[in-house]
């Protein structure tokens, strides 16, 4: 069964960690890593399809080495980030042509066959350069996807998709799945994972936060102490009765407004307004004050 092995990789570039000491297997189906930008995401990738070497750790595909193995492009595609395309050439031409890298026999037929996947043969065309980002996001997966490959890594692949052709690649992607083949795509968008993968890893400044299965995963979160920022018409006397909530952990009165930390997030949100109104205390702002991507992948690493 074709899948990658990432064994104890560590990735460094002078003094600065990339990525660190991390070591997951991933099998057939989609599988999202999931981080904030810069947390290790691309730097592992791009070990995986055999671009980067590990400075330490291992990363095999099928049981064969990554790095300098160059047989194994013929079952593995990288679909990155960053534009890597002739902006010169057409849709058609630029896809052909790695079609014609990889010696298909008939690289134009293969060639369409890629392109009307991911729904560009009306653009097909039209010079590169005159695609938006979310329309080069496209051509490059219909390149990736060409040699019909049985593993396909993708680095962020839904930056500048429009909501509809972000469902469509998602579909696309979720259909290659379901096929057996191996489907590793990148993201910081924690919708984009939920909507597409069951599996997930969380990577955090290089290293594994969390891996499995997504539903757990996002238990964790849910669950996770939130601070929340409370302004009302007295928040001392909020503030004294919160206290003696079971779903509050901690609450400091600051000079802008109560600073509470809530155990649980739902409790906490239905308990608030029928609490201020028992006082006779008027609400005048709830801001959650820690929602960020950072400070839930911050506590996953800690947990």
């Amino acid at each position: 069964m074709t899948g990658i092995e990432v064994t104890g990789v560590s990735r460094w570039y002078g003094n600065v960690v990339a990525v660190n000491d991390i070591t997951m297997s991933i099998g057939p189906g989609v599988t999202g890593l999931l981080g904030p930008n810069g947390a290790g995401k691309t730097t592992l990738l791009h070990m995986m399809a055999g671009f980067l070497p590990p400075s330490r750790g291992e990363i095999s595909i099928g049981g064969h080495a990554s790095w300098r193995n160059p047989e194994m492009f013929r079952t593995v595609a990288l679909v990155p980030e960053r534009d890597s395309v002739y902006a010169f050439l057409t849709g058609e031409e630029f896809v052909v042509a790695t079609a014609k890298l990889h010696e298909l026999p008939d690289p134009e037929k293969a060639a369409r066959a890629a392109i009307e996947m991911v729904e560009m043969a009306d653009a097909q065309d039209r010079k590169i350069s005159t695609y938006s980002k979310g329309m080069r996001q496209r051509i490059k997966v219909a390149a990736a996807l060409v040699h019909d490959p049985e593993i396909v890594l993708l680095d962020e692949p839904f930056n500048g998709m429009d909501p509809r052709q972000r469902l469509h690649m998602m579909d696309l992607l979720q259909q290659q799945g379901e096929k057996g083949r191996v489907i590793v795509f990148s993201s910081h968008i924690l919708e984009e994972v939920e909507r597409l993968s069951g599996t997930i890893q969380v990577i955090v400044g290089g290293r594994l936060a969390a891996s499995g299965d997504f539903r757990a995963i996002r238990r964790l979160m849910t669950n996770r102490p939130h601070v929340f920022v409370v302004r009302s018409s007295d928040d001392r006397s909020l503030g004294a009765a919160l206290m003696g909530r079971s779903a509050v952990r901690a609450v400091e009165l600051t000079p802008d407004g109560l600073q509470v930390m809530a155990s649980d997030y739902g409790t906490f949100a239905r308990e608030l307004p029928g609490l201020s109104r028992d006082h006779g205390i008027r609400l005048t702002e709830v801001l959650p004050a820690d929602e960020s991507l950072e400070s839930v992948f911050t506590y996953l690493l800690a947990s």
